[in-house]
């Protein structure tokens, strides 16, 4: 049985004294001789590498993991299969094909669910075992969000919905090494269950909000022990923006991508195909227009979106719409009215097959906007032979467009005209969606390569409005391979991750392996945020941008200096001279939900408003505060040899106090016949 940590305390303080009087005797043997405490704790537990699954809160309750209460739990270490019956408080090992039936297990057998004091879910990729698929999303992800009345349709069909479900129990993923060790370790106590010792997980996941008894938003945010889930969105220009220009401006071309995603497990977030196949193509699109000197004069312009939160209540969408109304500092030079078509990058990366890059457009409606944007796109994607591009125009039996940040706009103003790229038709291509395993394998580059280029060549044909443009003009533009593949290594794998020459190049990065979860907002809003305020993927597609979209050499300074007043300052983190002053509109625009404000550095829920639809039924998603997180394993004895232990002295002292009485009657005895 499990059993609390003051005991097991009171039995490590004895343990620690024993080993070091061995120690002491032993160090001058020849053996490593250890000197202090916290030498023999390293031999004593081994910290396990692993990404917690933490406490989420909206305003109808919690999801996510936390321990029960406000202290570490301890349990045995159990290996799980389905002949596994849990017969006292057990910390269970299972696998990623396990999940599914093990949460669904937890609600229908509650012997089986009181005995579970926490979880340990084994990392594997696709390529290491057979799993067909698993998404713990909803087969219609926030769909109380769609544009359309269908939302019962199945976008996800693997969808198994655990990721919005609350649990009163730790859960880990193991890293790959520690999945190594904690399953020897369960088969150690499989194959010692009549021994003395057996080996146990310590879990320390303590939430704020459980020890505050806070159990929703409104309640955290008023108990200041949570924080709102946001960040910062980035959007750049191409030509940049005279922000001072008066009068009537060029019609906008808004392409958006996202670059956050969801998983169970918090800091195991890595989005590959969806979304952040979508922003590389956005940015190898980018760099593709970077180069042409056409669109200084072209009758459009382009501007282009990076968002973040959109996993969590399209939070960069909606924010991004709202700061619209307000005509707020964050998107000066921008105006809702000029905004004449919205084209967003959905999944990208699994376009590929025998050979063809294959590729679907959800259009929002018929409108001479969608026409013209549609015909551009057929126009490129003619233009791609060699690449073996297809495009097709998705079902018309779909309720409407898939799950995407096209969705806020169409909430705000129904007649907004947009098209989403995607890989798929009717249903996600993606197996792994909103998964830790939808990762660097799941997709390929050529196909996110095929997309780049297919969406800056559309570009080019909208910005110049000139639909006859030939086949040799339009074969300048193509996405950079090599560009793509870098971007792949960089945002999606810990080798190099974002310790690569293309993020160094412009940032210092917090770590090395990416995560694309949004994070928590961190101070008041800023349309000048330190480096400690914005996370790692935000700030290099901020520097990114601003490099690529900036204007031609004379009008770039060569450091910022104390003045970059007509400018943004790129590279100031890695450049020891302040950094490089560009000719560049890229800005930073906050992503929190429309239903908060801040007022003296504490959080506030608003009251819905019925112009705000989409805000009205706002979970408003916080993250609960802790002080640490952590797991780590370690050898115990089993509580049957305590129990045995404990009879044993105690007929020891029985036995010993009948010897006395009995020696005593008889030395008596003896005496007195003396």
């Amino acid at each position: 049985m499990a059993m609390p940590v003051g005991i097991l305390r009171l039995r490590d303080v004895f343990v620690l004294f024993v080993l070091l009087s061995c120690l002491c005797s032993t160090s001058s043997g020849g053996t490593k001789s250890m000197v202090s405490v916290p030498d023999l704790q390293q031999l004593m537990y081994t910290t396990i590498d692993s990404y917690p699954c933490v406490r989420l809160l909206s305003l109808s309750g919690e999801v996510g993991c936390a321990n029960p209460g406000r202290h570490k739990v301890v349990a045995p270490i159990v290996k799980l299969d389905d002949s596994t019956q849990l017969t006292r408080p057990s910390a269970v090992l299972l696998s990623v094909d396990q999940i599914d039936g093990f949460f669904k297990r937890i609600s229908n057998d509650p012997v089986f669910s009181g005995n579970i004091v926490g979880a340990l879910v084994e990392l594997e990729s696709p390529s290491q075992n057979s799993i067909l698929g698993f998404s713990p999303a909803d087969k219609f992800p926030q769909a109380i969000f769609a544009p359309y009345k269908n939302t019962s349709y199945e976008w996800n069909p693997l969808g198994s919905g655990i990721l919005q479900n609350a649990h009163q129990f730790p859960v880990f993923l193991l890293s790959e090494n520690s999945s190594s060790t904690v399953h020897k370790l369960s088969t150690m106590n499989e194959k010692s269950k009549k021994d003395y010792t057996e080996h146990v997980a310590e879990f320390d996941l303590v939430m704020q909000t459980t020890k505050s008894v806070t159990r929703d938003t409104r309640a955290c945010l008023e108990g200041r022990s949570c924080l709102p889930l946001g960040g910062y969105s980035v959007w750049s220009s191409l030509p940049p923006i005279n922000v001072s220009q008066t009068g009537k401006r060029k019609p906008i071309i808004l392409t958006t991508a996202s670059m956050d995603s969801a998983s169970i497990f918090r800091d195991k977030n890595l989005g590959a195909e969806s979304p952040i196949s979508g922003l590389i193509a956005m940015l190898a699109a980018i760099d593709a227009l970077s180069h042409l000197d056409g669109l200084v004069d072209a009758d459009r312009q382009l501007v282009f979106l990076a968002f973040t939160g959109e996993a969590w209540g399209y939070l960069g969408s909606r924010r991004f719409l709202l700061e619209l109304d307000l005509r707020s500092d964050y998107v000066g030079g921008l105006d809702d009215s000029s905004i004449e078509m919205v084209v967003e990058i959905g999944s990208v990366g699994k376009g590929g097959g025998q050979g063809v890059q294959k590729f679907f457009s959800h259009v929002t409606g018929v409108s001479s906007a969608t026409n013209e944007t549609m015909d551009a796109f057929v126009h490129a994607k003619d233009t791609l032979n060699s690449e073996k591009v297809e495009l097709s125009y998705a079902s018309a039996s779909n309720p409407g467009i898939p799950p995407s940040s096209l969705m806020s706009f169409l909430k705000k103003n129904p007649a907004t005209s947009g098209v989403v790229l995607e890989d798929f038709d009717s249903a996600f291509s993606n197996k792994f969606y909103h998964s830790h395993l939808d990762g660097l394998l799941n997709i390929n580059a050529s196909s996110i390569a095929a997309a780049a280029s297919l969406v800056a060549r559309t570009l080019f044909i909208l910005a110049t409005n000139d639909s006859n443009l030939s086949n040799s003009a339009l074969s300048t533009i193509s996405a950079n391979i090599s560009l793509v593949e870098e971007l792949m290594g960089c945002l999606l794998t810990c080798d190099p991750g974002l310790s690569c020459h293309l993020v160094q190049n412009y940032i210092v990065p917090r770590t090395v392996c990416p995560s694309h979860y949004v994070g928590v907002m961190l101070g008041a809003p800023s349309s000048n945020p330190g480096s400690g305020y914005v996370d790692d993927i935000s700030r290099f597609v901020w520097n990114f941008l601003a490099e690529k979209t900036s204007a031609s050499g004379k009008n770039s300074l060569s450091t910022c200096g104390n003045n970059c007043s007509n400018g943004v300052c790129i590279k100031s983190e890695t450049n020891p001279s302040g950094g490089t002053c560009v000719l560049s509109t890229t800005r930073y625009v906050p992503a929190y939900s429309t239903r908060l404000t801040i007022e003296n550095d504490f959080w506030k829920l608003l009251p819905g408003n019925s112009s705000d639809p989409m805000g009205m039924v706002d979970p408003v998603w916080t993250e609960s505060n802790w002080d640490t997180i952590g797991l780590r394993v370690y050898t115990v004895q089993a509580s049957v040899f305590d129990h045995f232990v404990l009879l044993g002295g105690i007929a020891i002292t029985l036995l010993a106090y009948l010897m006395i009485v009995t020696s005593r009657a008889f030395i008596e005895k003896a005496l007195k016949r003396d």
